[in-house]
């Protein structure tokens, strides 16, 4: 059973991943669209369509399988997992971070720049770069 859920502990990852990273990139080009116009309205169905559809369930699931193989394999024993579970933490912080921002745009209340959102596009990255160096390589 170990295997399976492992399997889509990984597949729930690379999902909520991709919409992490997706979504910032949605936001600096909406910042460009005029509130009220038809591509605002377009950015704002993409943005909670991508939202409740991919990142929400993926992040759930990744939560939830992970949490499951913690326990299993008495993971939450080894500091790379205290490391690693920290990391994750940040990385849900930030997820409720673009989830407030999809609440901004829809309500045409952005105030934040695309020079914002494409530097915060990177912390998804980084967050995503130093798990899967402690889950991999368990430096410690």
């Amino acid at each position: 059973m170990y295997e399976w859920i492992k399997a889509l502990h990984v597949i729930a990852v690379i999902s909520w991943m991709a919409g992490m990273l997706y979504l910032p990139r949605l936001f600096v080009y909406h910042c460009e669209a005029e509130p009220g116009s038809k591509q605002s309205e377009t950015f704002k169905v993409m943005e909670r369509r991508l939202l409740k559809a991919i990142i929400n369930p993926a992040m759930i699931v990744t939560w939830l399988a992970g949490l499951w193989m913690v326990w299993e394999a008495g993971w939450y024993k080894s500091g790379w997992f205290h490391a690693k579970f920290v990391l994750v933490l940040l990385m849900s912080a930030v997820h409720g971070f673009f989830t407030s921002r999809v609440r901004d745009f829809a309500l045409d209340r952005n105030t934040r720049s695309q020079k914002f959102y494409r530097i915060i596009n990177e912390v998804p990255t980084v967050l995503m770069i130093a798990i899967v160096i402690l889950v991999i390589v368990k430096p410690f």
